[in-house]
């Protein structure tokens, strides 16, 4: 059977930027061995399968693999889903509102045109972040990257692990030079960068290549069958229970702007919102535009 895909360019205004994403529609019918091997025909960080909500009152149900494995949740793939099915919908420019089932929970979206005219989608995490064990130390991180240990750390901030549905081993360097000379070192990966079924490292550092960005930020993943992806929301949601922990957040919202993909000639932007009340995170959403680039159709 013929199957309609759209491939978007994600946490971007313009095309040939950002984090490429494949979406799959009308996938009934595909069992995980086939999802699995579309992902890697794709072979971009992730490949969205849509199906029909279980709740006809939500949106649609999605699952989420990349070349090596599926995940319960991802940033990029739920944004630029999200902007593509109300760009199916006909969004006007009031937008849109609806939920979508991951595999982590449900998933509530605002979808919206900016004022360029580009869609943009602002998605609630179901799950809020939290630590999930302890950072390997300093100089394992370190060879595991390939940057010096006195590189490591800035202000309050100190390697973490945490997630919002993924685990990440979260690295603040000091500089952008420190950022940008950071490599996996796959002898040394597995000691340093955690969690251990799947080591994936967010390394950030508060100096920005663009002005009025608050973070600059790489992630490598190649147990996910991703060297370096160019824009990762589930690690920017990780990310999100480190800055209300080391930044002292006062209660109110709190907007973050975080650039990730300039190493890679794929900028990419991520808002970052946060909530806080009685000194607790109580919410946190992702959001940023995205643009499509193709379509066309399977034939499976």
């Amino acid at each position: 059977m013929s199957r309609r895909f759209f491939t978007l360019d994600v946490f971007t205004h313009r095309a040939l930027a950002g984090n490429p994403l494949a979406v799959v529609l009308d996938a009934q019918g595909l069992d995980d061995a086939a999802m699995q091997a579309i992902a890697g025909e794709f072979n971009l960080s992730e490949t969205v399968f849509v199906f029909p909500p279980k709740d006809a009152a939500h949106r649609a149900a999605l699952r989420i693999f990349t070349p090596g494995r599926e995940l319960p949740f991802a940033g990029h793939p739920t944004v630029g889903t999200a902007v593509l099915l109300a760009t199916l919908d006909d969004v006007g420019q009031s937008g849109t509102h609806f939920v979508l089932e991951e595999k982590v929970g449900l998933v509530p979206c605002r979808v919206a045109p900016s004022s360029n005219g580009v869609i943009e989608a602002l998605f609630s995490l179901p799950r809020l972040p939290q630590r999930v064990e302890l950072a390997a130390g300093n100089a394992d991180i370190a060879r595991a990257i390939g940057v010096e240990v006195t590189d490591i750390g800035f202000d309050a901030h100190h390697p973490a692990v945490f997630s919002a549905g993924v685990g990440f081993t979260l690295v603040p360097l000091n500089s952008l030079a420190a950022v940008a000379k950071a490599r996996i070192n796959h002898d040394h990966w597995q000691a340093g960068i955690l969690p251990a079924d799947h080591a994936n490292a967010f390394i950030y550092c508060r100096e920005t290549a663009d002005e009025g960005h608050h973070f600059h930020a790489r992630m490598f993943a190649p147990d996910l069958g991703v060297g370096e992806d160019p824009a990762t929301g589930s690690a920017v949601a990780a990310f999100a229970g480190a800055v209300a922990e080391y930044e002292g957040l006062g209660d109110g919202r709190h907007v973050l702007l975080i650039e990730q993909g300039y190493e890679m000639g794929r900028p990419s932007l991520i808002r970052l919102e946060m909530d806080i009340a009685g000194g607790m995170l109580v919410e946190v959403r992702i959001g940023g535009g995205a643009v499509i680039v193709s379509e066309g159709a399977l034939r499976l």
